[in-house]
């Protein structure tokens, strides 16, 4: 009975055998249509799962192509595509890190630009390479290759800065102009490294290399502008002019390399010279940058991926040294450069945390740097990239993007909270320059907008409300016109009735939220008091027709609102304040509206928020509005919100202050908002607010821009399953 019992497993053993046998001679892929087809894939699908990991972009496409490679689940043979994709990837992403550098604005501070990027490059790189020579016991060459990798940076955390709004601080621009001189420093002394390995270094060396550097230099500044400026006033096609760029960028680094220097010197070269001949908002502009984004650049970074050798982090070696040495020694010397520099230019402490985490990121450059030193062979068939000195820079590629978004986000607050500018009651400019744009359709909630604005308004401003009617373009158009100049109307003589002057204007469009966004601008509005929503017959959705047209294509102040009664029945009014909201642009703005509308209507406001906002809260009703009843109630989550519903009467107004997508004190949790409303608040009196906030800002590099973000994270996703199925257990 044992041996029968037995005889089908040992029968289910072998072809488990069998079957893996089988696939593993599927793979490697070696067919040239299937590898592009799975690289395809990849850069389809990784930007997704590295959004749910908050991995970053450039870092995932390495790991994506450590997964496929020899040393992962060897799924793909590194054929001749990665050669070739990879060195125009390689010298793409030189290209675009210059291309994108604001020439204009290294020109207009040049001495400060030139301290700080000497500082940047100088402190970084004698201290690593003190410690690889020291330490590590790496031959000079390979030494003074590690000390232009941590000399360079990657303005990886860039975004940071523009959802705060920060791009023009002084910090900033020092920042981002030190990190091309730094990069341009460290190509050259690389180039230098590369050409003098294996030969004489003597003094005639140095002056023939010094001699055809700057030859090379000067022989690309005169050629190129007058062979752009010939070309692209002569030819507008853009496949032309995309590909007469493409031309130059690889007719640098041809030359290059025939000088003796690296290809990528010659592409970043040609970037900094076609910078002001290329708009950064221009067609041209978006062609170069897609088709890097779409193709180069990541097949490149999953060619790099594919050399990278995972299993020698399980069996010993130095890469764990070697990461933590550099990391170290790199990331301090990018601090005392950043501190330094602040003390010389008389900044305050938080710009000098800022500069050390927007300088303090290692990516494009590091991976280009490191990918050149592999070419070189100090022996025959050893470069000198050793394996553990390639695991360890792309580990501290990952770790110091984590360093500097942390550095960054927290400096960012930092320089937030250290300007934050309260509105000036004497300033009689900004009172000047309020003026609230009230979108009017129905009659019967026209005069309660109205009411809302004038509450809101300055005092001292008497002429701060703009009445809209916006129209269909449709058969109906010219009685709608006639019935929404009625309305207006009757809106400005009840606003002349309480001395307030309003300007009105019915349009035409075909788009009502475009309309609306199109008259702001227009009228140089600076709110928008809108009514929500409750005409099911027009629209199911919570947001009405266009709300969330409008909310999402402008970062300028909208409040809507929702009265069931007139304001003057209304005996308390209650704001929920989100976490971060003090760190919008918008924040004291839409607190001044409030504040002067409960003074109004003469009613007690409770605030509901985290201990680190309620405080500014506070302090700002005290120095503006000292007349004022208010409370103040911790809030420690926004998943409290549906427990407020129950303190909140029919004669209460409740005031949400919400966030867009993208901007600072956005949360997942605002998502469910309009559920939320709709399950608690259905008959209350609501306003929502949506600040001036800056939201996503344009990636100073591109090739470092994620293709993809997840509004939930992996860990959110596995927290939230665990508390759901383990809790209930």
């Amino acid at each position: 009975m044992q041996s029968i019992n037995a005889h089908p497993a040992k029968c289910k053993e072998s072809q488990k055998q069998v079957l893996m046998t089988n696939l593993a001679n599927y793979f490697p892929i070696t067919d040239p249509t299937l590898i592009f087809f799975v690289v395809l894939l990849i850069i389809l699908f990784a930007p997704i799962i590295m959004g749910k990991l908050r991995i970053p972009h450039i870092i995932g496409m390495v790991l994506a192509g450590v997964a496929v490679g020899k040393y992962g689940f060897n799924i793909l043979s590194r054929d001749d595509s990665f050669e070739l994709f990879g060195k125009v990837g390689l010298y793409y992403i030189m290209f675009l890190a210059s291309l994108e550098m604001d020439m204009e604005g290294v020109k207009r501070n040049s001495r400060r630009f030139g301290v700080f990027g000497l500082l940047t490059f100088a402190v970084p790189f004698i201290l690593t390479y003190v410690a690889s020579i020291t330490i590590l016991h790496y031959s000079t060459f390979a030494s003074l290759l590690l000390g232009c990798i941590m000399a360079s940076n990657t303005l990886i955390a860039y975004p940071i800065v523009g959802r705060y709004g920060l791009q023009k601080k002084p910090s900033v621009t020092l920042s981002v102009g030190s990190s091309m001189i730094s990069l341009l420093v460290s190509l050259v002394v690389l180039a230098g490294v590369v050409a003098s390995y294996g030969g004489e270094t003597g003094v005639w060396f140095w002056l023939w290399f010094a001699g055809k550097f700057v030859l090379y230099c000067a022989t690309l500044v005169i050629i190129i502008p007058r062979l752009t400026r010939c070309f692209l006033r002569r030819y507008s096609d853009a496949v032309m002019q995309f590909i007469f760029v493409m031309s130059m960028l690889f007719m640098s680094a041809v030359f290059s390399e025939a000088v003796g220097l690296e290809g990528i010197f010659g592409a970043f070269l040609s970037g900094l010279i076609l910078n002001r001949f290329i708009p950064h908002v221009s067609p041209l502009m978006n062609r170069i940058e897609f088709i890097g984004n779409a193709l180069f650049i990541p097949y490149f970074l999953i060619g790099v991926g594919m050399l990278i050798n995972v299993r020698m982090l399980f069996a010993g070696g130095d890469i764990v040294l070697v990461m933590v040495l550099i990391v170290l020694f790199g990331t301090l010397g990018k601090a005392l450069a950043a501190y330094v520099a602040s003390f010389l230019f008389r900044l305050p402490l938080s710009s000098g945390n800022m500069m050390f985490g927007l300088t303090s990121a290692h990516a494009a450059g590091a991976i280009a740097m490191v990918m050149i030193g592999m070419k070189i062979e100090v022996a025959p068939g050893q470069s000198l990239v050793t394996d553990d000195m390639l695991n360890g820079v792309v580990m501290m590629i990952l770790f110091t993007c984590i360093i500097s978004t942390m550095m960054t986000e927290h400096a960012a607050q930092q320089i937030i909270l250290r300007d934050k500018e309260m509105p000036d009651e004497n300033d009689n400019k900004s009172h000047s320059e309020e003026k609230i744009l009230i979108p009017m359709k129905y009659p019967e909630y026209a005069q309660r907008l109205v009411n809302v604005a004038m509450m809101m308004r300055n005092p001292k401003n008497t002429t701060g409300l703009v009445g809209l009617n916006v129209v269909y373009d449709d058969d109906d158009m010219r009685r709608n016109m006639e019935q929404g100049q009625q309305l207006l109307d009757r809106m400005v003589s009840y606003a002349a009735s309480a001395d307030m002057s309003m300007q009105t204007q019915v349009r035409v469009a075909a788009n009502i939220a475009n309309g609306i966004k199109h008259a702001f601008k227009e009228f140089r509005s600076t709110d928008i008091l809108i009514g929500m929503h409750m005409h099911p017959e027009v629209s199911q959705k919570f947001w009405g027709a266009f709300h969330q047209s409008l909310f999402n294509g402008l970062n300028s102040q909208i409040i809507m609102a929702r009265l069931n009664q007139p304001l003057s029945t209304i005996r308390r009014v209650q704001v929920a304040v989100p976490s971060r909201a003090q760190f919008e642009p918008g924040f004291y703005r839409w607190l001044e509206r409030v504040c002067r509308m409960a003074t109004n209507m003469e009613c007690h406001t409770e605030f509901y928020g985290r201990d680190d906002v309620l405080p500014l809260i506070e302090q700002y009703i005290k120095n503006r509005h000292s007349e004022m009843r208010y409370s103040c109630t911790v809030m420690l989550h926004w998943s409290e919100m549906p427990q407020l519903a129950s303190s909140v009467s029919n004669d209460h107004l409740f005031i949400i202050v919400t966030a867009r997508k993208g901007t600072v004190s956005h949360k997942n949790a605002l998502e469910r908002l309009p559920d939320e409303i709709q399950n608690y608040f259905a008959d209350r009196n609501i306003m929502i607010i949506f600040p001036d906030q800056h939201g996503d800002a344009m990636e100073e590099m591109t090739f470092a821009q994620p293709q993809h973000t997840e509004d939930q994270s992996a860990y959110e996703s596995l927290s939230k399953w665990m508390k759901k199925n383990l809790m209930r257990k």
